[in-house]
């Protein structure tokens, strides 16, 4: 186009035909962000501010701490009740089975639940209400029992029954809520706010943990609270309740979501998905999506991990008398173990601060690297030289493992959504719809959690009555060192 003088003499055009034009530009702006926010429920996340990340991370400071307080308490609260020992490797079986199952059901309804309150924090506040529903019910149900019925035989039958249902509810739910909170962050978070909001999820978990622990080794029944209620068992769960009703609501509270909101041609359905060969395509694996699900694995088992290395130093049994030299160097281990679990929550926080640090120079493939070696070398150590102190230490390594995992494998899903978003942004113009939802790829990483337990609870039991704790902690040792070759090989990393 060449300018020529009556270029510059002819008038402008009228304002009103200024104004229109910008009206279209605006206006299909909005219908590209309308047709956005119908898939996603969220249309340009904002910058959040600090304090309401940490608002958000309150939910998980109150789930560990009522993992830490289930950990202290509850193999005093099954032996009280008369557990048959048959029975304990069903009581830790049933709720990852669950979990197993249900999670990746779930996540796919959250990533189409049309609620007003927003897609996420209905299943959260439900899977709340579980969580304290089951606290209730293992840690009182003697008492409930007894109020109800008379007759000896019966109220202990019953009292197992209730026990146990406590256990399985919240071991359910306490798995089960992970993968909503995670959702919820991404939905309502830039991509550098969701690396943010991912550390103070970690940092929260291990201090929630450590005081947790901390709270599990008062005597609760030498205090005025243990006076004035029945048992110890009950000022227990009022702590653990108030601590927990307080983060949840917090969170809740924190940020707000977007409803979900479909346009007039699309179907309703629940579980509707306009691509279906997108979840579990060779191409999906290809792309990376379930590559690090797979690792995932031992979040949970951390736990266990811990306690058999305790019971590598005091060889001692739960069902000896209670006059017993080898029930008091049960309960000294016990003792012991909730130390190790308390430095591993403590290790855990701190270097879910320290990962900011390291990110820049190692990337997360080094940081996933870094958390498996040092937990194969930790448990690996442990296994050859049982001693308390050296235990104790090494407890430290766990918190590594723990915080890597609480952390890298939700930034590799939250790059693979960017990835994926940037992409479909650039085929929107084709006429392609984004149609993968965040709270599926978050219910498909944490039921590898249920996986790894029933795992465990198969195996884990029969491995230790063979060959003895030491051979255990040895084993975990060499899966981890596996992982590293797992995650330094086998995981794409976007950069």
């Amino acid at each position: 186009m060449t300018l020529t003088e009556q270029s510059f003499q002819e008038p402008p055009p009228p304002p009103s035909e200024v104004a229109k034009a910008d009206m279209d530009v605006s206006g299909g702006k909005e219908k590209a962000a309308h047709l956005s926010m119908a898939r996603t429920g969220v249309l340009v996340p904002k910058q959040r501010a600090t304090g309401r990340l940490i608002m958000h991370s309150m939910a998980m400071f109150g789930r560990e701490f009522c993992y830490a307080v289930e950990a202290a308490f509850v193999t005093p609260v099954l032996l009280s009740v008369g557990l048959p020992k048959n029975l304990y490797s069903l009581v830790w079986l049933i709720s990852p089975i669950l979990g197993f199952v249900l999670q990746p059901v779930a996540g796919s309804a959250s990533d189409h639940c049309t609620c007003s309150w927003g897609r996420r924090r209905p299943y959260i506040l439900g899977l709340g209400i579980i969580m304290l529903v089951g606290m209730a019910l293992y840690l009182n149900g003697d008492e409930m029992i007894s109020a109800f019925i008379g007759e000896r035989d019966k109220q202990r039958t019953w009292a197992i029954v209730i026990t146990m249902l406590g256990v399985v509810l919240f071991d359910f739910a306490a798995d089960f809520i992970d993968g909503p909170i995670k959702a919820y962050l991404f939905d309502v978070c830039s991509h550098e706010d969701k690396e943010k909001g991912l550390h103070y999820h970690a940092l929260f978990t291990g201090l929630g943990g450590a005081l947790g622990y901390l709270t599990g080794a008062v005597d609760w029944g030498e205090t005025v609270l243990g006076y004035t209620l029945t048992s110890e068992f009950q000022v227990i769960f009022l702590l653990s309740a108030l601590v927990f009703v307080i983060c949840l609501v917090v969170h809740l509270r924190s940020i707000p979501e977007v409803p979900l909101r479909y346009d007039n041609e699309e179907t309703k359905l629940l579980l509707e998905v306009s691509e279906p060969y997108k979840y579990s395509s060779i191409e999906e694996i290809k792309n990376g999506y379930l590559s690090c699900t797979d690792l995932n694995a031992t979040s949970k088992p951390k736990k266990c991990t811990d306690t058999s290395c305790t019971e590598i130093v005091y060889q001692g049994s739960p069902y000896a008398s209670h006059n017993s030299t080898l029930y008091h160097t049960y309960r000294r281990g016990v003792e012991v173990g909730c130390w190790g679990l308390c430095i591993n929550a403590v290790a855990s926080s701190a270097y879910s601060y320290l990962q900011k640090v390291l990110l820049p120079y190692t990337g997360l493939k080094g940081l996933y690297f870094i958390g498996y070696l040092l937990f194969g070398l930790g448990t690996g150590l442990i296994g050859l030289f049982p001693n308390v102190y050296f235990t104790l230490v090494l407890c430290s390594l766990f918190g590594v493992m723990s915080s890597t995992l609480y952390t890298v494998p939700f930034q590799l899903i939250a790059e693979y959504h960017k990835e994926e978003e940037d992409l479909n942004l650039q085929q929107k113009e084709q006429g392609m719809e984004h149609g993968r939802g965040k709270g599926i790829d978050c219910a498909a990483l944490t039921c590898m959690v249920q996986l790894a337990q029933i795992i465990l609870g198969v195996g884990l039991g029969l491995l230790v009555s063979v060959a003895g704790s030491a051979v255990t902690v040895i084993s975990a040792s060499m899966v981890a060192l596996i992982g590293c070759c797992f995650v330094a090989f086998c995981v794409r990393y976007v950069r």
